[in-house]
Protein backbone atom coordinates (compact mmCIF):
# COMPACT_ATOMS: atom_id res chain seq x y z
CA UNK A 1 0.00 0.00 0.00
CA UNK A 2 3.11 2.32 0.74
CA UNK A 3 4.59 2.12 -2.65
CA UNK A 4 0.93 2.66 -3.96
CA UNK A 5 0.34 5.83 -2.05
CA UNK A 6 3.78 7.53 -3.30
CA UNK A 7 3.02 6.45 -6.84
CA UNK A 8 -0.07 7.98 -6.55
CA UNK A 9 1.33 11.40 -5.27
CA UNK A 10 4.13 11.28 -7.71
CA UNK A 11 0.62 11.60 -10.48
CA UNK A 12 -0.67 13.99 -8.91
CA UNK A 13 1.98 16.87 -8.02
CA UNK A 14 1.51 20.23 -9.78
CA UNK A 15 2.98 19.92 -13.41
CA UNK A 16 4.00 23.35 -12.96
CA UNK A 17 6.97 23.01 -11.05
CA UNK A 18 8.24 20.32 -13.95
CA UNK A 19 7.96 22.83 -16.57
CA UNK A 20 9.52 25.93 -15.19
CA UNK A 21 12.10 27.31 -17.64
CA UNK A 22 15.77 27.81 -16.41
CA UNK A 23 16.42 31.79 -14.49
CA UNK A 24 18.27 32.06 -17.57
CA UNK A 25 16.11 31.41 -20.36
CA UNK A 26 13.83 33.57 -18.42
CA UNK A 27 15.97 36.57 -18.55
CA UNK A 28 16.96 36.34 -22.03
CA UNK A 29 13.47 36.46 -23.19
CA UNK A 30 12.20 39.28 -21.06
CA UNK A 31 15.76 41.24 -22.60
CA UNK A 32 14.54 40.24 -25.98
CA UNK A 33 10.89 41.73 -25.43
CA UNK A 34 12.52 44.84 -23.77
CA UNK A 35 14.64 45.63 -26.76
CA UNK A 36 12.07 44.89 -29.24
CA UNK A 37 9.80 47.32 -27.21
CA UNK A 38 12.31 49.70 -26.76
CA UNK A 39 12.91 50.18 -30.47
CA UNK A 40 9.32 49.71 -31.44
CA UNK A 41 8.48 52.92 -28.84
CA UNK A 42 11.25 54.56 -30.07
CA UNK A 43 10.44 54.40 -33.67
CA UNK A 44 6.86 55.25 -33.56
CA UNK A 45 7.58 58.83 -31.12
CA UNK A 46 10.45 59.89 -33.92
CA UNK A 47 9.61 63.84 -34.14
CA UNK A 48 11.81 66.46 -36.36
CA UNK A 49 12.97 69.16 -34.50
CA UNK A 50 14.13 72.48 -36.92
CA UNK A 51 16.91 75.27 -34.95
CA UNK A 52 19.25 77.21 -36.61
CA UNK A 53 22.91 77.06 -35.16
CA UNK A 54 26.24 79.20 -36.32
CA UNK A 55 24.63 80.29 -40.04
CA UNK A 56 23.00 76.52 -40.36
CA UNK A 57 19.87 74.58 -40.40
CA UNK A 58 19.68 71.57 -37.52
CA UNK A 59 17.22 69.07 -38.93
CA UNK A 60 17.10 66.34 -36.24
CA UNK A 61 15.11 63.70 -35.60
CA UNK A 62 13.97 63.62 -31.46
CA UNK A 63 13.50 60.10 -29.94
CA UNK A 64 11.25 62.01 -26.98
CA UNK A 65 10.08 65.26 -26.79
CA UNK A 66 12.80 68.12 -26.38
CA UNK A 67 12.02 70.47 -23.57
CA UNK A 68 11.57 74.29 -25.73
CA UNK A 69 14.83 76.03 -26.78
CA UNK A 70 17.46 73.44 -25.02
CA UNK A 71 19.73 73.18 -27.35
CA UNK A 72 22.15 71.21 -25.11
CA UNK A 73 19.38 68.48 -24.61
CA UNK A 74 18.75 68.76 -28.82
CA UNK A 75 22.10 67.57 -29.12
CA UNK A 76 22.50 65.21 -26.57
CA UNK A 77 19.23 63.04 -27.45
CA UNK A 78 18.26 64.01 -30.72
CA UNK A 79 20.20 62.76 -34.41
CA UNK A 80 21.15 65.82 -35.56
CA UNK A 81 22.51 67.18 -39.20
CA UNK A 82 23.52 70.34 -40.73
CA UNK A 83 21.98 71.76 -43.69
CA UNK A 84 22.90 74.99 -45.22
CA UNK A 85 19.86 77.70 -45.91
CA UNK A 86 20.46 77.49 -49.51
CA UNK A 87 20.10 73.54 -49.48
CA UNK A 88 16.87 73.25 -48.13
CA UNK A 89 14.19 71.99 -51.05
CA UNK A 90 10.28 71.22 -50.53
CA UNK A 91 9.84 69.11 -48.46
CA UNK A 92 6.65 67.12 -46.60
CA UNK A 93 6.28 66.55 -42.87
CA UNK A 94 3.74 63.69 -42.28
CA UNK A 95 4.79 63.62 -38.48
CA UNK A 96 5.19 66.00 -36.10
CA UNK A 97 7.23 68.88 -36.83
CA UNK A 98 8.74 71.43 -33.98
CA UNK A 99 10.78 74.61 -34.79
CA UNK A 100 12.11 76.59 -32.61
CA UNK A 101 13.28 80.33 -34.30
CA UNK A 102 14.30 83.67 -32.60
CA UNK A 103 13.80 85.78 -35.66
CA UNK A 104 10.84 86.14 -38.25
CA UNK A 105 13.33 86.25 -41.33
CA UNK A 106 14.58 82.29 -40.47
CA UNK A 107 11.17 81.28 -39.18
CA UNK A 108 10.28 82.50 -43.22
CA UNK A 109 12.38 80.74 -44.85
CA UNK A 110 12.31 77.30 -43.05
CA UNK A 111 8.32 77.25 -43.50
CA UNK A 112 8.69 78.67 -47.19
CA UNK A 113 9.88 75.10 -48.15
CA UNK A 114 7.27 73.06 -45.90
CA UNK A 115 4.40 71.32 -46.01
CA UNK A 116 3.00 70.13 -42.73
CA UNK A 117 0.01 69.21 -41.12
CA UNK A 118 1.02 68.72 -37.69
CA UNK A 119 3.05 72.33 -36.41
CA UNK A 120 5.00 73.68 -33.13
CA UNK A 121 6.56 76.83 -33.09
CA UNK A 122 8.71 77.95 -30.29
CA UNK A 123 9.83 81.35 -30.05
CA UNK A 124 13.67 82.04 -28.50
CA UNK A 125 13.81 84.89 -27.61
CA UNK A 126 12.25 88.32 -26.24
CA UNK A 127 11.93 90.07 -30.08
CA UNK A 128 9.18 92.16 -31.29
CA UNK A 129 7.36 91.37 -34.22
CA UNK A 130 5.22 93.19 -36.46
CA UNK A 131 2.29 92.23 -38.15
CA UNK A 132 3.44 90.40 -40.94
CA UNK A 133 2.32 86.93 -42.04
CA UNK A 134 3.44 84.02 -43.03
CA UNK A 135 2.26 81.29 -45.54
CA UNK A 136 1.70 77.70 -44.40
CA UNK A 137 0.98 74.81 -46.56
CA UNK A 138 -1.42 71.92 -45.32
CA UNK A 139 -1.56 72.73 -41.67
CA UNK A 140 -4.04 71.37 -39.71
CA UNK A 141 -3.11 71.67 -35.96
CA UNK A 142 -0.70 74.72 -34.51
CA UNK A 143 1.06 74.53 -31.35
CA UNK A 144 2.91 77.72 -30.09
CA UNK A 145 5.30 78.65 -26.99
CA UNK A 146 6.72 81.64 -26.05
CA UNK A 147 7.64 81.05 -22.36
CA UNK A 148 11.10 82.59 -23.16
CA UNK A 149 8.81 86.11 -23.55
CA UNK A 150 6.00 84.80 -21.69
CA UNK A 151 5.12 83.05 -18.66
CA UNK A 152 1.65 82.36 -20.43
CA UNK A 153 1.22 78.36 -21.38
CA UNK A 154 1.51 76.38 -24.14
CA UNK A 155 -1.28 77.19 -27.03
CA UNK A 156 -2.94 75.05 -29.13
CA UNK A 157 -5.21 75.76 -32.73
CA UNK A 158 -6.73 72.43 -34.69
CA UNK A 159 -7.08 74.30 -38.16
CA UNK A 160 -9.53 71.95 -39.58
CA UNK A 161 -9.73 68.15 -39.16
CA UNK A 162 -10.93 67.06 -42.38
CA UNK A 163 -9.25 63.81 -44.64
CA UNK A 164 -8.27 66.01 -47.76
CA UNK A 165 -4.75 67.27 -48.11
CA UNK A 166 -2.34 68.91 -49.92
CA UNK A 167 0.73 67.72 -52.08
CA UNK A 168 3.77 69.92 -51.88
CA UNK A 169 3.83 71.30 -55.22
CA UNK A 170 3.10 67.95 -57.16
CA UNK A 171 -0.08 67.45 -59.33
CA UNK A 172 -3.39 68.79 -59.12
CA UNK A 173 -5.43 68.61 -55.68
CA UNK A 174 -8.76 69.09 -55.44
CA UNK A 175 -8.90 70.95 -52.28
CA UNK A 176 -5.67 72.78 -50.81
CA UNK A 177 -5.35 73.88 -47.67
CA UNK A 178 -3.20 77.23 -47.15
CA UNK A 179 -3.05 79.22 -43.65
CA UNK A 180 -1.43 82.99 -42.99
CA UNK A 181 0.18 83.07 -39.68
CA UNK A 182 0.46 86.68 -38.60
CA UNK A 183 3.48 86.65 -36.48
CA UNK A 184 2.45 89.46 -34.35
CA UNK A 185 0.66 87.13 -32.08
CA UNK A 186 3.84 86.42 -30.37
CA UNK A 187 3.98 89.54 -29.04
CA UNK A 188 0.34 88.79 -26.94
CA UNK A 189 -0.62 86.48 -24.10
CA UNK A 190 -3.92 86.48 -25.80
CA UNK A 191 -5.49 82.74 -27.16
CA UNK A 192 -5.03 82.08 -30.45
CA UNK A 193 -7.49 82.78 -32.79
CA UNK A 194 -8.51 82.46 -36.70
CA UNK A 195 -10.93 82.13 -39.07
CA UNK A 196 -11.05 80.26 -42.43
CA UNK A 197 -12.41 81.35 -46.16
CA UNK A 198 -13.59 78.41 -48.33
CA UNK A 199 -13.64 77.51 -51.92
CA UNK A 200 -11.25 80.34 -53.25
CA UNK A 201 -10.84 79.57 -56.62
CA UNK A 202 -7.34 81.92 -57.08
CA UNK A 203 -5.63 83.15 -54.82
CA UNK A 204 -3.70 86.12 -56.62
CA UNK A 205 -6.96 87.64 -57.22
CA UNK A 206 -8.81 87.11 -54.09
CA UNK A 207 -5.66 87.87 -51.95
CA UNK A 208 -4.06 90.78 -54.22
CA UNK A 209 -2.23 92.33 -50.99
CA UNK A 210 -0.04 89.12 -50.84
CA UNK A 211 2.57 89.30 -52.76
CA UNK A 212 4.03 85.73 -51.63
CA UNK A 213 0.88 84.27 -53.72
CA UNK A 214 2.77 86.21 -57.14
CA UNK A 215 5.90 85.24 -56.93
CA UNK A 216 6.37 81.81 -55.20
CA UNK A 217 4.65 78.81 -57.28
CA UNK A 218 1.49 77.35 -55.21
CA UNK A 219 -0.39 74.12 -55.59
CA UNK A 220 -2.17 73.45 -58.75
CA UNK A 221 -6.22 73.17 -57.46
CA UNK A 222 -9.50 73.46 -57.81
CA UNK A 223 -9.99 75.69 -54.97
CA UNK A 224 -8.16 76.65 -51.73
CA UNK A 225 -9.09 76.89 -48.42
CA UNK A 226 -7.40 79.78 -46.59
CA UNK A 227 -7.03 80.05 -43.05
CA UNK A 228 -5.67 83.65 -41.07
CA UNK A 229 -4.17 82.65 -38.18
CA UNK A 230 -3.71 85.46 -35.38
Amino acid sequence: MDWLMKEKQEHTSPRWIRMTPPSSFCCLLLGALGIFALGHFTKGQNNTLLFTKENTIQNCSCPIDIRDCDYSLANLMCSCKSVLPFAMEHTSYHGHLTIWFTDIATLGHLLKFTLVQDLKLSLCGSNIFPTKYLVICGLKRLCINTEAKHSSPEQSLLIHNRREGSALYKGWQTRVFISLLDVALFNRDSSLKSYSIDNISSLTSDFPDFSYFKTFPMPNSSSYVVTVIY
